[in-house]
């Protein structure tokens, strides 16, 4: 993704590309939590150019902090203009108008003034309830679409089944692998049918090696497969070589790699996938590599890009597919 090329004015300030550099993120990132959060500058310092003071900085670093901790991106703007901090990541996004009190609601799940769909999940889940779960995890696929049902309802209550788990001495282990299964095939048949090949359009999703958390990526195969784009799905720990030997076949556009943990996270590994070439001498092609996951967070990787969140990814992606 280019970088803003705005210049620099006499007013003073940094310009988004300059911001966005400064963070480590996309300046499509910067844009959309200005017009999505309300997170632009507090002023402009003249012309049609927007200019961020140090405060303005302060407020999307506290953005990018909270974000990477697992805050859903409305919480985390609402917290980042604010000026306050969260103790703990949120279970849901609140209301803007919404207390921020905790509300078990009957679930026994910390799951704050989420929709009222993560509370009727947790609930589900709980009861071990496979088809109640089925039903209402597809009504809200359905009703908000993938996008905004995996970030606003089900990435939510994963996060609260979780903390559940972590808190009452692993009791609810059997919850959290019960909710994944279903929301895995919750994903996949909602998911319209695979697009074909087209040349330089495709995007290879893996996980690296030592690395099985697939929803993130299951997610994000349904919302590009909905927008007419290619995917090829290697799901959990793909050995390198294998990983490797997909790229050399498939040729993709992108490849977005997925790492829970740091300890699986291979910066080698990334800046090696994206310096693959292929196709005639004078016009040969690399792949934009995507560093998705937590595992991920911190020093960008050289050569790599790092979207944040499932809307931004796809954004990023939908674009180079189309070009």
């Amino acid at each position: 993704m280019s970088e803003s090329t705005e210049p620099a004015g006499p007013g003073g300030g940094l310009t988004t590309g300059e911001v966005a550099r400064r963070l480590g993120v996309a300046p499509t990132t910067v844009r959309t939590w200005d017009h999505r959060y309300g997170l632009g500058p507090d002023r402009h310092t003249g012309g049609r150019h927007r200019r961020w003071t140090p405060a303005d900085v302060a407020r999307l670093e506290r953005m990018c902090a909270l974000t990477a901790t697992g805050i859903p991106p409305a919480e985390a703007a609402r917290l980042a203009r604010d000026g306050t901090r969260a103790a703990e990541p949120p279970a849901g996004p609140a209301t803007p108008d919404a207390p921020s009190r905790p509300s078990r609601a009957g679930s026994g799940l910390r799951l704050g003034d989420a929709r009222q769909e993560c509370k009727g999940i947790a609930r589900a889940a709980l009861r071990l309830d496979a088809a109640a779960l089925d039903r209402l995890l597809l009504d809200a696929i359905r009703e908000h679409g993938l996008v905004a049902a995996w970030t606003e309802v089900i990435v939510p209550t994963l996060q609260a089944v979780g903390r559940k788990w972590e808190s009452s001495g692993e009791r609810y282990v059997e919850v959290e692998h019960f909710l994944s299964w279903h929301v895995s095939g919750a994903l996949r048949r909602a998911a319209p049918d695979t697009v074909p090949d087209r040349p330089s359009a495709t995007v290879v999703l893996a996980c690296v090696p030592g690395d099985h958390h697939t929803l993130a990526l299951e997610v994000l195969s349904a919302a590009l497969t909905e927008r007419g784009i290619p995917v090829r799905m290697f799901g959990g720990a793909l050995p390198v070589e294998s990983l490797l030997a997909a790229v050399r076949r498939t040729g993709p556009a992108a490849v977005a790699l997925w790492a829970q943990s740091r300890t699986t996270a291979s910066r080698p590994l990334a800046q090696h996938v994206a310096s693959m070439e292929w196709g005639v001498r004078g016009a040969r092609r690399s792949p934009l590599v995507l560093t998705l996951g937590p595992g991920w967070s911190g020093r960008p990787v050289p050569g790599t890009a790092r979207p944040h969140g499932l809307a931004d990814t796809v954004h990023a992606l939908e674009g180079l597919a189309t070009r």
